[in-house]
């Protein structure tokens, strides 16, 4: 099964980082995010990639052009201002063979198993499959007894509420979700559309999943790496 991750977004309020790169080139440790997020996929013996390249792509090409790798990579441009949905829609000539195929995005780590991702959207038979996860608290939550601090967690999730956790499975016939004449967002019309048609199910994710969104993302997650407490590798 094919891999396609999306990497060509501007990435604005990661800040100084993205002037210079695409946001899936910052490194937080001695490799970029989207080394980490190639090497999960690895890990459950995925190796046939699609990278959706748009801002700054050439920096990407470069980067694996030097690099060895026993990953088949296939980079495509699909336009610097292109949004997801109508970016995933220029890759449909490189997935015609694949009943079903993976996507995520290229700012995001989890410790999901992707195997039994893929065998819960096959058991159900539907169009396509979002991972959702229960969202870290941006700060630290305190619990208080009068004035005295009962509890402190440092970014625990939150305990009610689902968002899109970022790894997808979906069958081809997503395609005609997809309209060929705008440039529209994959998490408005095409997954809402999916939903109206009951065609989009629900993996729930308990574990580890954080976005690289913000410099303050990026620091707690050079942080995991740094005390050897990363989910995503461990």
């Amino acid at each position: 099964m094919k891999v396609v991750i999306l990497c060509g977004g501007k990435g604005t309020r990661l800040g100084v980082d993205t002037k210079t790169m695409p946001k899936p080139m910052v490194k937080i440790d001695k490799d970029p995010i989207l080394v980490h997020i190639l090497k999960l996929y690895e890990k459950y013996g995925y190796k046939d990639f699609i990278l959706a390249l748009g801002y700054k792509g050439e920096y990407i090409k470069k980067f694996f052009k030097k690099r060895k790798s026993k990953l088949k990579i296939k980079l495509v441009k699909t336009g610097n201002n292109t949004l997801t949905g109508t970016r995933l829609l220029k890759l449909k000539r490189y997935l015609s063979n694949e009943e079903n195929f993976m996507l995520t995005y290229g700012d995001g780590l989890s410790n999901q198993n992707l195997n039994k991702l893929v065998t819960f959207h096959k058991s159900h038979k539907k169009i396509g499959t979002m991972t959702v996860v229960r969202p870290p608290v941006r700060f630290g939550e305190v619990s208080l007894v009068g004035k005295n601090v009962k509890k402190f967690r440092e970014k625990p999730q939150i305990k009610s509420g689902w968002i899109n956790g970022g790894f997808f499975v979906f069958n081809r016939k997503f395609f005609k979700f997809l309209k060929t004449n705008s440039n529209e967002m994959l998490e408005r019309a095409p997954l809402e559309n999916l939903v109206k048609k009951r065609q989009l199910k629900a993996f729930k994710h308990n574990g580890f999943w954080q976005c690289m969104d913000t410099p303050r993302d990026k620091e707690f997650l050079k942080k995991l790496i740094k005390s050897k407490n990363a989910p995503w590798i461990i």
